[in-house]
């Protein structure tokens, strides 16, 4: 009886919603919750038969002893009444015998009728809890469902939060500008070659002009 007691007691005094927050298929683990708690009603119902068939023994034993009692009692007293001290001395030692039995049988069956007391008790506790389990459980998977996507956004959030994209940019921009000033560059020097090589040209075509100019003067005897 003490496992069922224990069960039943550790099922009660767990938090659902806790148990779903944390869960990572909120709707798997209440199903568990409401098989496991199934199973401790259907344990403790068979439990509870079996210790009220106990007690109604321990009353059959308590009323037997009580009329054994009674009736030692009365034998004790004829014995008296016919001068039969011996006999009415041995009644009296039944009936103390039957007083004692008395005693035990009223002390166990008080223990026996608080131990499915308390055992009714837990298993009205847990089937009040198991149906409430029933009647939300969508809610309840809904709550959960929530929670978590709550905290997920959270996680994002402030993980943005903490990213330095102001950083990240002004990196960007400074590789973007570098490149630019790169390629201007690179086309400058192209550039700055092409003009060289064409003065040069410039100035082999004047040369041959002026030697050309040369000549036809002293052809002409200028």
């Amino acid at each position: 009886m003490a496992t069922v007691f224990d069960r039943i007691s550790n099922i009660i005094r767990a938090n659902i919603n806790d148990m779903l927050d944390s869960a990572e298929d909120p709707e798997a683990m209440l199903n568990q919750i409401i098989r496991d708690m199934n199973d401790a009603l259907r344990q403790a119902d068979s439990d509870i038969a079996d210790q009220i068939a106990q007690q109604k023994m321990l009353e059959g034993d308590l009323d037997a002893a009580q009329r054994n009692e009674a009736a030692w009692q009365s034998k004790a007293e004829l014995a008296v009444s016919k001068s039969r001290d011996d006999l009415a001395r041995e009644a009296l030692l039944r009936v103390n015998d039957y007083t004692e039995q008395v005693a035990i049988y009223t002390k166990q069956l008080d223990g026996q009728k608080n131990a499915v007391t308390e055992l009714k008790s837990k298993r009205d506790l847990l089937k009040s809890k198991y149906d409430q389990a029933l009647r939300n459980r969508d809610n309840l998977v809904a709550r959960a469902r929530a929670a978590q996507a709550k905290t997920r956004m959270t996680q994002v959030t402030t993980k943005s939060n903490t990213a330095d994209y102001a950083s990240e940019l002004d990196r960007m921009e400074h590789k973007i500008r570098h490149q630019e000033a790169v390629a201007d560059a690179n086309e400058e020097v192209a550039d700055s070659k092409t003009s060289v090589d064409d003065e040069f040209d410039k100035l082999g075509a004047n040369d041959q002009v002026e030697a050309q100019l040369a000549a036809l003067k002293a052809k002409m005897g200028k």
